[in-house]
């Protein structure tokens, strides 16, 4: 009962923390509401639920080889994360919904593939929550961890969409668009200090 805990615990903060998949999903869920944002939300979550069971099943070792291999995620998930946060920033102050501006499946999908936060998450719940006798404790960590995930990113579109509520006029919306943007454009930065500080 305590490892399960342990786990729900554990997947609860790291899906509900701020990060860019956050950012974009309450952006969206704001401009476009729930129904719209829903499709983002599911590849975040697929993304991420592969991208754990990839590293469950053995890409840790890999990237362990490979040190370097983060530094390269770094420079490729933070051009994804600027180009997103460039699309938010610059999007219409409008609350019509525009489909080539809406966030897609593929991007959220990507997005998690191309976000060093999902791959330290990955890995540290692997090397938490796995059991050297076989994958039964991984798999368990891996479905309750795709349902806490689902369940958290769902409520930052939701959360989005109630703070639409304020944002009843193109300046607010406005507005709102680029403050996600750009803080979107600074995590982005942000992750590059850290992974290239940490390195030297």
């Amino acid at each position: 009962m305590s490892l399960l805990l342990a786990m729900l615990s554990f997947s609860f903060v790291m899906s509900i923390s701020p990060g860019p998949v956050n950012m974009v999903i309450l952006s969206s869920g704001a401009s476009y509401g729930v129904r719209q944002t829903f499709p983002f939300v599911s590849g975040a979550t697929l993304g991420f639920t592969l991208l754990l069971l990839c590293i469950g099943l053995g890409l840790y070792e890999v990237v362990q080889l490979f040190p370097d291999f983060l530094r390269y995620l770094a420079l490729a998930g933070a051009a994804f994360i600027i180009y997103l946060g460039y699309l938010i920033a610059s999007s219409a102050p409008r609350l019509s919904i525009e489909k080539q501006k809406r966030p897609t499946f593929i991007q959220g999908f990507l997005l998690q593939w191309l976000n060093p936060k999902a791959w330290m998450a990955c890995m540290s719940g692997v090397s938490l929550f796995s059991a050297p006798e076989g994958y039964q404790q991984f798999l368990s960590f891996l479905l309750l961890y795709f349902l806490v995930c689902y369940a958290s990113l769902f409520s930052w579109s939701l959360l989005g969409d109630r703070a639409a509520q304020l944002l009843n006029s193109e300046a607010r919306l406005r507005l709102f668009n680029r403050l996600m943007g750009g803080l979107l454009i600074l995590t982005a930065c942000f992750l590059l200090y850290v992974q290239f500080s940490a390195s030297r």
